[in-house]
């Protein structure tokens, strides 16, 4: 049985369709979350921890009516047994995985860690946001299912 993640509440959330959660379009979604992300990184400006801008973005998607879980906890199964947990930055919609840093320069094991969490999700998108740079870099990550 291959590894996947399962939410600590339901596994479902996290294999339906876009068209089953709200009616959300995923590029609609990922449009409101990119812009919100630059209205944060315009008003903060850049310096801060991780954490602030994680709290600022989690703070805007929710005023644009979003809904968003910080810091939420997913279990890695395997053969039905917890082999490990990892924990998102924002989860928005059930839909989207978004990954905030704020490094000098994105890494490769920053996309891998994106990509290896999409798989075990089965979910098709994360947003890899790197706030460390004096303009936002932000990159989709695809899981081709």
């Amino acid at each position: 049985m291959p590894t996947q993640i399962l939410e600590t509440q339901t596994a479902a959330d996290l294999t339906q369709t876009t068209a089953d959660l709200k009616g959300w379009r995923l590029g609609d979604l990922t449009w409101k979350i990119i812009g919100a992300a630059h209205k944060v990184n315009r008003v903060l400006g850049g310096g801060f921890l991780e954490r602030v801008y994680e709290n600022a973005l989690c703070l805007e998607l929710r005023r644009a009516g979003l809904h968003v879980r910080q810091q939420h906890r997913l279990h890695v199964m395997y053969e039905g047994e917890v082999v490990g947990a990892y924990v998102t930055d924002l989860f928005v919609e059930s839909l989207v995985l978004v990954e905030l840093k704020a490094q000098p320069l994105l890494e490769r094991a920053h996309h891998a860690q994106c990509l290896n969490y999409l798989r075990a999700t089965n979910l098709k998108l994360c947003l890899l946001m790197n706030f460390g740079r004096p303009r936002l870099e932000v990159r989709r990550i695809v899981n081709h299912l």
